[in-house]
């Protein structure tokens, strides 16, 4: 799983067992290591005060909305290659590399002129 970008090695309990598999996994950019992410024992000593994060939901792809939509989170977009606001907004929102198309962080995606 580790080697796949499934499963991150912890090295607190790993004893470095999977340190060539997630290099592996990095280099590859494969599962969560497609897009940004929090290791998890880092967020959770950042959050140590029980206090739920006030950003934005993780951007969970469900599957049947994949299917309804006919959009794919592969291949990766760009700005470039997207032709409405709708499709721009839903790859902000379901896709893990979705936040690169809102470079002002203000909840929009791509800035297609005719977006409000």
């Amino acid at each position: 799983m580790v080697e796949h970008g499934q499963a991150l090695h912890w090295p607190r309990y790993s004893n470095g067992a999977y340190v060539g598999q997630q290099a592996k996994a990095q280099a590859a950019k494969v599962g969560l290591w497609v897009g940004k992410f929090e290791q998890p024992w880092d967020w959770r000593a950042s959050h140590a005060d029980g206090k739920a994060p006030s950003s934005q939901p993780l951007g969970i792809v469900n599957r049947k909305l994949v299917a309804q939509s006919g959009y794919s989170c592969e291949p990766r977009r760009t700005c470039k290659q997207i032709s409405s606001c709708g499709e721009a907004q839903w790859y902000l929102q379901n896709c893990s590399w979705g936040r690169k198309l809102d470079r002002d962080s203000d909840g929009v995606a791509c800035r297609l002129g005719r977006c409000t």
